[in-house]
């Protein structure tokens, strides 16, 4: 679901200590807004309390205890550093370890009685980067890329100091998960996988064809995939699962003029109930906890902005002001008819079908329900976060609201930042943006512009590399603190291996392929150059920052036009050999990705740019990674290196740079 238009209003809901702002709670400042209280002495944070004796008064919540941490290494390594949680930017900045008797040490403060993830990266003497868990302490637990964290517990002394509080809007990085670490796949429940034929129910209806009824996937084929370690092989560490709420039975008229029925989950009916043909809320959750127990984060689909005209909630307040009425202006608004348009004064009081009445967020009341039911869902199931539906369909205080109450009432609790990512189908990046602070309310938004970039320039090398260059240079800072998701393909638009056909299929990035969802429908892709290059489009996705999304098929080239073909019921077997590639280098990229954080933290800078090449760095401290990425169907040899044997991670090759030869719509990451 999708649809534009906002103009962002900041609203001081939240305390000032709640406040995202240029403040942190390590800068000391005249009118310091974290300050608990006095703090005689002026001895800074946690330096005390002004007594002489005895340690200084503050909550347990706020008591922090030295700790030594220590790595037994070899003394020839280039630097060793302790990441944590520890404090809250523990795991992006680390705390530099010095080789003294015999091991790698470092003293810090840790929470008191806490349990505490840590872990140690290491340069060796080659400059290579490891990531490593204490080998001296047995405890561990999963850190969601395929190793383990290191656990502390129960730290505790006689004389501990005081940390001011944090507040945990403090961004995303706040908690035991650092949201920029993750690697998303999104979870088309109805065509993943049947796990349980007894909850299937297909609706029976004149005119109605198999591509929009129920077709079986449900929660126990979820659960089965992670049992089996799928997600994990591709290097997923969160899944994005669709709408769980009941859905009506009913049917609807499409604007294809098509009967569809709510296989998708946009047509939610009774908001406190799990959808049956997904299976039972007891099913939701041990999805849920399985894979918590493989180190991996679950979001599902909200979809807030209506419901359908079934719902209890409609029946009981249709007349009382919750919901905008289908007639204004002397029309019906259906969003896109008329003077409802998707864009407009009428973006967030039109409906999208008569169908799906549209909620009247500017009322409280019905505002309180709404972000009530999302708050309720979340602590019920235990989710990690949100993808939030046409966000620019919906009033601004509703995201005020939920991310007043999450900070308030969910983190406090949890320790852990809620991640929620908007979906706002526009190539407008300022109204993108207007919706990003991940303290009062969205972290980040899928990244449609990106995505319209790099389909246009990679796979159906439209302009020139330049162009994709510039673009990426000036994308990598304009969300600020946001935490992006990066995207080749999603449920509203043609499957992305037609886009990178010899000869595409569309000849716009922005194609929507509805003429072809019905008949002259695409078949599996035969030629393997289509398969090469969009591994080379998720290349860059995986090797710079952002969320990089999978879509459930995508990383075996599943075909489809425009929705509902896109939404094809997931294929598990008999693969081809341009299927079965790209399946191997999805896999190969999520390994690198989870192996190495220079790709998820680093920061980009252009070694070398041509018409069909692109040379770039990837730099955290003293972490150093290149990629070197050619569009073009022949072999090219590439510039801008550093004059060093580097490796090439995809294909095991020694290499000598600067220059090195890249295959035709061919990748290299290289490491020293």
């Amino acid at each position: 679901m999708t649809r534009p238009t906002l103009s962002c209003v900041c609203l001081a809901l939240l305390p000032l200590w709640l406040a995202c702002g240029s403040v942190s709670p390590r800068d000391p400042v005249d009118d310091d807004p974290f300050d608990p209280g006095g703090r005689p002495g002026g001895g800074g944070y946690g330096s005390g309390s002004g007594m002489s004796d005895g340690p200084p008064m503050c909550s347990e919540s706020q008591r922090r205890c030295e700790h030594e941490f220590s790595y037994p290494g070899k003394g020839d390594e280039q630097s060793v550093e302790l990441r944590g949680d520890f404090r809250p930017d523990g795991w992006s900045r680390g705390e530099p370890m010095k080789w003294e008797g015999g091991a790698w040490r470092v003293r810090v403060p840790v929470p008191w009685q806490a349990k505490v993830l840590y872990k140690f990266r290491i340069l060796d003497k080659d400059g290579k980067e490891v990531w490593l868990p204490d080998p001296n302490n047995p405890e561990g637990e999963p850190d969601g890329f395929g190793g383990q964290n290191s656990v502390l517990r129960g730290v505790t002394c006689a004389r501990w100091t005081c940390a001011p509080p944090v507040p945990m809007c403090a961004g995303p990085t706040a908690g035991t998960f650092d949201w920029r670490d993750a690697v998303l796949y999104f979870v088309f429940v109805d065509r993943f996988l049947d796990g349980n034929p007894g909850n299937n129910a297909p609706v029976s209806a004149p005119g109605l064809k198999a591509a929009a009824n129920w077709q079986g996937g449900d929660w126990a084929g979820v659960t089965r995939k992670i049992r089996e370690g799928y997600f994990q092989a591709l290097g997923v560490n969160t899944l994005w699962l669709s709408v769980p709420m009941d859905n009506t039975d009913a049917t609807g008229i499409g604007d294809d003029g098509e009967l569809y029925t709510a296989y998708h989950g946009y047509w939610p009916r009774d908001l406190n109930k799990t959808e049956r043909r997904f299976g039972t809320e007891a099913e939701l959750r041990t999805l849920v906890d399985e894979a918590h127990r493989a180190g991996m984060k679950v979001l599902v689909d909200y979809a807030m902005n209506h419901v359908h005209k079934d719902s209890p909630i409609y029946q009981m307040h249709r007349a009382d002001g919750w919901f905008n009425p289908l007639q204004q202006m002397g029309q019906d608004c259906i969003c896109g008819q008329g003077i409802c348009g998707w864009d407009g004064p009428y973006s967030k009081t039109c409906w999208f079908r008569d169908y799906l009445p549209d909620f009247n967020f500017a009322n409280a009341d019905a505002r309180r329900f709404s972000v009530g039911n999302a708050v309720e869902w979340l602590q019920r199931i235990g989710l990690d976060g949100y993808r939030l539906d046409a966000v620019k369909h919906i009033e601004l205080s509703w995201l005020l609201d939920l991310r007043a109450r999450l900070t308030a009432e969910v983190e406090p609790r949890t320790n852990q930042h809620v991640y929620l990512v908007g979906e706002t189908f526009s190539g407008n990046r300022d109204l993108l943006r207007s919706f990003v602070d991940p303290c009062r309310m969205l972290d980040g938004q899928f990244d449609f512009p990106l995505r319209a970039e790099v389909v246009s320039k990679l796979l159906m090398r439209q302009g020139r590399m330049q162009d994709l260059v510039a673009f990426v240079q000036s994308n990598k800072d304009f969300y600020g603190s946001g935490v992006m998701s990066t995207f080749l393909g999603n449920h509203d638009v043609p499957r992305v291996i037609h886009f990178a056909q010899d000869r595409p299929l569309w000849d716009s990035a922005w194609a929507g392929g509805r003429e072809r969802s019905w008949m002259n429908q695409p078949a599996r892709v035969s030629e393997q150059s289509a398969y090469e290059r969009v591994a080379l489009g998720m290349t860059l996705l995986m090797t710079i920052r952002g969320v990089p999304l999978i879509y459930y098929g995508d990383e075996i080239g599943l075909p489809g036009a425009g929705d509902p073909d896109n939404r094809r019921f997931m294929q598990w077997s008999n693969y081809s050999a341009g299927q079965q590639w790209l399946l191997e280098r999805m896999k190969k990229l999520g390994a690198l990705r989870a192996q190495h954080a220079v790709f998820r933290r680093g920061d980009l800078k252009t070694l070398s740019q041509t018409d069909d090449t692109w040379a770039y760095e990837m730099a955290e401290g003293a972490a150093r990674a290149y990629v070197v990425l050619n569009r073009s169907d022949t072999e090219r040899t590439v510039g801008g290196l550093p004059a060093a044997m580097l490796r090439d991670e995809l294909s095991g090759e020694r290499l000598t740079g600067p220059e090195v030869r890249v295959p035709p719509r061919g990748a290299r990451v290289l490491l020293p």
